[in-house]
């Protein structure tokens, strides 16, 4: 007989020591099978390796082949019931007369459910090859129409002959019924399929069985070798296919006559038909404007991923996951999310302990305390629950229905979502800032300059970022700024600004007739040329005067934390959440262990922020950030506030924070910590800060807030290395790339340093964790930290982030 499944929840099951997040099932208990309705079956990874199956109950021992593993196990056939290491009290199935295993009867079968994608794709492999991949049956995609099943959306596998066929009788039945809407506005949108266009994606190719290292710059040179005249070519990274488009039908002819079947390495050349993406197909020009959709157009096509993830959806679902539940059950939620993080930290270091070297204490104790890798002191509430966000950044773009819309994107744009909808419904954005988004909506309406189109990276608007700031002890808005975000290649600089003094009249005018008004402090426009809406720190800025007569004021506006002012430029880091970041800053400054002969290094410090709430409480503060107009903030901030005991240096983190160990940790001869040595790092002094010489410091403590990447290896790396710096405070909005830096910094290091890069080809498909432990085994002998304790701070309502302090001590 099988044995049950035991369902038990994730976030109390222990985990499987492979850095994924899954958990391991209890000793002695069983598995489902790929035809569970709870676990996915068996199928072939991404990178094309195949998953090993696992032991299977009702097949001979005779019959069984090899997994591949050398124990002999043996693969499930489909919808079987597979089981782990049978526990003494399991019994295997009953023999028959003839010592046969006794076969499933029909209502045994019955009772196993089969996954709802089970067969629903064809096998990659199958497609490559046209043969059946090593897992035969037991393979979750189908080898073969024959076995494919339709998708429990009534769709089949677009790469399909159904799917195929299918849409060829579409376009007969429709005969290229055209799309609501005359532009290609770039939105998930039911394209017109019309003769032109499909003449037009036949001039396009793709290329199969490429090298896999090939760049785009290979594949041309290898079509100019070959005497193949082409339009464009181009590869994907890390794939072996390559696609080409040619001009006219003759130079496709020429081209698959040449190269159909051409060896290359191993393989031979395959030449097949692009097909368009539906975001990707031409539609027939129009002399209406850009920005005008039909009434009643629908931009959502349900045969592209992208469409089917965005329909349905809201930006509340989006962009606050967590609405939906109390926010009592939210704090739970995270809390779990980070104790699974936490255990993950302590299993990933165990596994990057060299051989030979003892456990470090942190992770024998791990046992005590649930295998977490430091105990959670618990998770601090937000003191602002809804409309708590300072900043918002709102794309510009079309709705489902084709309508200008300034909002938030319903999916990412690697998934084909580029439908955006207002942000209305979303709990975590204010009144004010939803005001300014209908206000540029409602410009954009009658704009003869096109929104930004992200499948074509051509047009106009493309971002509208609302700043906030109130006053000293008040929770009202006093202060707003506005950045604009556009793209003027290829404009007209004079209609340009003819149409940027409609723009801030627009907003001046929504502002007053408001009731209560609106406060608007500065309006900004910044020029970005990217494809990415992440523009650099010195793309162009300029700032917009309110009043025809009137000079455009500074680009600054001004906010307060534990009672200091803090100036604040456009595109400057700051917490989005003041209330709650007051208390993570008190908590940060609390287990720092500060005190007047404590010297700290605010890395990644923004505008200042951390450092200066803490001035008052340390001998000196240096503060490093990579941002320039940042750092001015933080000079003038300093300067503001009578804050004298600080020095901010301009430079990325990793590329001085090494001189700047040594200039304050090198001991002189006489014992003390001294500062002897000046460093060539660019550094700008608040005015009245006394010269660090002056000053021997006992207490040397580093509080770092990476962004959501983490710190630099290169960073770690000094901050490992220098002995002196006894205590770090690490503040990470992404605590899994805490995670990773955690590995790196507390890690035993070896006896042996391993050099080289012999084990690490492939270095890309690595997750961060395996990432860290490979790092860690180079790193220098030196003292790890261990990790004390974690706190998570909740500074972001409704979303399932948060942030993550941990104390790490030596």
């Amino acid at each position: 007989m099988t044995t049950e499944t035991l369902n038990t929840p994730a976030s109390e099951s222990p985990s499987n020591g492979t850095g994924t997040g899954e958990s391991n099932p209890p000793e002695n208990s069983a598995t489902v099978s790929p035809s569970s309705p709870d676990t996915k079956p068996p199928a072939d990874d991404e990178h094309g390796e195949k998953r090993k199956p696992t032991e299977t109950l009702d097949t001979p021992a005779s019959e069984s082949t090899s997994n591949g593993t050398g124990t002999g196990e043996s693969n499930p056939p489909e919808n079987s019931a597979t089981v782990g290491h049978q526990s003494p009290d399991t019994k295997p199935p009953a023999d028959d007369e003839h010592g046969e295993k006794r076969k499933r009867t029909e209502t045994e079968e019955e009772t196993v459910s089969v996954h709802p994608l089970w067969k629903t794709s064809l096998c990659s492999y199958f497609r490559r090859t046209g043969a059946a991949c090593s897992h035969g049956e037991t393979c979750r995609y189908a080898h073969g129409e024959a076995e494919l099943r339709i998708r429990p959306d009534n769709t089949w596998d677009p790469t399909s002959e159904k799917a195929k066929k299918m849409k060829k009788m579409k376009v007969d039945t429709e005969g290229g019924i055209e799309a609501s809407g005359d532009r290609d506005d770039g939105v998930m949108i039911k394209d017109s399929v019309s003769d032109e266009e499909y003449s037009e994606s036949a001039l396009d190719k793709c290329f199969v069985n490429l090298p896999m290292k090939w760049s785009a710059d290979n594949l041309k040179k290898f079509l100019i070798d070959q005497g193949v005249e082409y339009k464009s070519a181009k590869t994907r990274k890390g794939m072996v296919v390559g696609f080409v488009s040619f001009e006219t039908v003759v130079q496709v002819k020429a081209a698959t006559e040449k190269l159909q079947g051409k060896p290359i390495g191993n393989k031979n050349l395959k030449i097949v038909d692009a097909t368009p993406r539906s975001f990707e197909r031409k539609v027939k020009p129009s002399s209406e404007p850009d920005n005008k959709a039909e009434d009643g157009g629908l931009v959502n096509d349900d045969s592209t991923p992208g469409s089917l993830l965005a329909k349905g959806r809201s930006a509340r679902d989006a962009v606050t996951p967590l609405a939906h539940m109390s926010y009592a059950d939210q704090l739970e939620h995270k809390k779990k999310n980070i104790m699974q993080i936490l255990k993950k930290l302590a299993r990933n270091g165990r596994k990057a302990c060299p051989d030979g070297v003892a456990l470090p204490d942190w992770i024998v104790k791990s046992r005590e305390i649930a295998g977490l890798a430091c105990k959670l002191e618990g998770i601090i509430e937000s003191p602002l629950v809804n409309g708590y966000r300072n900043k918002c950044e709102f794309s510009v773009g079309y709705s489902q229905q084709g309508k200008p819309t300034v909002g938030f994107l319903l999916g990412n744009f690697r998934e084909g979502v580029t439908a955006v909808e207002e942000p209305s419904d979303c709990p975590n954005v204010s009144r004010i800032s939803c005001k300014y988004a209908e206000t540029f909506q409602n410009f954009l309406q009658n704009s003869t300059f096109p929104i930004w189109n992200r499948m074509t990276n051509t047009g106009f608007w493309r971002q509208l970022t609302v700043r906030e700031g109130r006053r000293q002890g008040e929770s009202n808005i006093a202060e707003v700024l506005l950045m604009v975000q556009i793209s003027s290649a290829g404009f007209d600089n004079e209609a340009v600004n003819v149409e940027l003094e409609k723009m801030a009249e627009a907003f001046v005018s929504g502002a007053s007739t408001e009731s209560p008004s609106l406060p608007l402090t500065v309006l900004a426009v910044q020029d970005h040329q990217g494809v990415s809406n992440v523009a650099p720190a010195d793309a162009p800025l300029r700032t917009l005067p309110l009043v025809k007569s009137e000079a455009a004021p500074e680009a600054r506006i001004q906010d307060y934390i534990n009672n200091l002012r803090f100036c604040i430029s456009p595109t400057a880091f700051f917490q989005v959440n003041t209330l709650a970041a007051e208390k993570l800053y008190a908590l940060a400054g609390d287990w720092a262990c500060l005190g007047p002969n404590t010297l700290l290094f605010d890395v990644c410090c923004g505008t200042g922020t951390i450092g200066l709430t803490l001035a008052n409480r340390v001998g000196m503060v240096v503060g490093i950030e990579m941002n320039a107009s940042a750092v001015a903030d933080a000079n003038r901030n300093a300067e503001i506030n009578g804050i004298n005991n600080c020095r901010f240096v301009c430079s990325k983190a990793e590329d001085v924070m090494g001189s700047l160990l040594k200039e304050y940790l090198i001991k002189e001869p006489d014992g003390d910590i001294g500062n002897k040595e000046e460093t060539s790092a660019p550094e700008e002094k608040s005015p009245g800060a006394e010269d660090s010489k002056t000053h021997c410091f006992d207490n040397v403590v580093a509080i770092v807030d990476p962004p959501r990447v983490g710190l630099h290896p290169t960073v770690i790396k000094a901050l490992r290395t220098h002995s002196g710096l006894k205590r770090l405070v690490y503040i990470s909005c992404n605590p899994e790339s805490l995670m990773a830096n955690a590995i790196e910094l507390c890690a035993p290091s070896a006896d042996k340093t391993e050099k080289g890069n012999n084990n690490n080809r492939g270095w890309r498909n690595m997750s961060s964790a395996s990432l860290a432990r490979q790092r860690a085994k180079s790193m220098p002998a030196s003292d790890p930290f261990q990790p004390v304790k974690a706190m998570a701070v909740d500074l972001f309502p409704h979303t399932a982030h948060c942030e993550l302090v941990m104390l790490l001590e030596r």
